[in-house]
This record gives C-alpha cells, sequence and structure tokens, in this order.
C-alpha cells in the first residue's frame, strides 16, 4: 500500500535534549573504526581548535532521526518489516562537541514510489537548547514492495 502523501511537510515535535559525551563519542568512532584522536583526547582536539573531542561526521544518527514518532504513526502506511536504509548526508554550521545539549525536529520532505517501492525521505534540523543551528540530516528510507 501506497504511503499516506499528507504527510510530506509534517515536522516533529522537538525532541528531548541529547547530551553528547566524551564516552559516546570514544564509543562511535570505535564501532566505525576510525582512530582519529580528535575522536578520542581533548588536547589533540584543542590543538585543533575545538573546544573538547568532536564527533565523527556520521554520529548524528544516533539521535537525529526524532521523526521515529511520524515514521511510526499508523496513518502514514509505513510497514517497518519492510524497511531498509537507502540514503544518508550531513550538511555541518560546526562540529559536534563533547558537552553539547543537542535537540532535533525532523520533517517529512519527500514520498516517492520507485518501481515497486516507496521512499521516504526525512530531514532532521539539529540544534543547541539554545538554538544554535548544529547540523542537518537527510536520510532516505525504503519500504520494499509498498508501492505494488
Amino acid at each position: 500500500m501506497a504511503l499516506n502523501r499528507d504527510f510530506v511537510g509534517r515536522a516533529s515535535t522537538p525532541s528531548p535534549p541529547y547530551e553528547v559525551s566524551r564516552v559516546k563519542i570514544r564509543e562511535f568512532a570505535a564501532a566505525i573504526g576510525d582512530d582519529n584522536p580528535v575522536y578520542r583526547d581533548a588536547e589533540a582536539a584543542r590543538a585543533v581548535g575545538h573546544p573538547d573531542v568532536i564527533a565523527p561526521p556520521t554520529f548524528p544518527i544516533v539521535f537525529s532521526l526524532a521523526g521515529g514518532s511520524i515514521l511510526a504513526d499508523p496513518e502514514l502506511g509505513l510497514n517497518f518489516a519492510m524497511v531498509v536504509h537507502g540514503e544518508q548526508r550531513f550538511e555541518y554550521q560546526r562540529p559536534i562537541h563533547a558537552g553539547d545539549e543537542l535537540v532535533t525536529v525532523s520533517t517529512v520532505t519527500d514520498i516517492r514510489s520507485v518501481g515497486r517501492n516507496e521512499l521516504i525521505t526525512v530531514r532532521s534540523d539539529v540544534s543547541t537548547v539554545e538554538g544554535e543551528p548544529v547540523c542537518t540530516t537527510y536520510n532516505t528510507i525504503v519500504e520494499r514492495g509498498g508501492a505494488g
């Protein structure tokens, strides 16, 4: 069954704040196999101009899909059993630092059919609790067989 196109433009409420910790950054860097010292050593990060360790560029995937509540809405019609990851990208205004408290607002920006599949794209705007923009993520997920 096709996804409900009325969801295009729908935004989530802001997520609860996510506190970025050195431990979570270190764990994420280890999980992706990146041994860059700016992800683990505050002195190495400060030596290149950061206030603390920074997160790898793909780190926002840990917390940024606040649109989960939108995606879980039964009126959308998304069958999670048939979902696979399609595409993901990040646009940064500044790096994510340990100690940041971040909130996310996610918006469904596109729903389209490609062959027998349904593709839904969600933009997530990440900012500090004070309102400073940090990054925007774009996630496209594929519902296999949803269009046919």
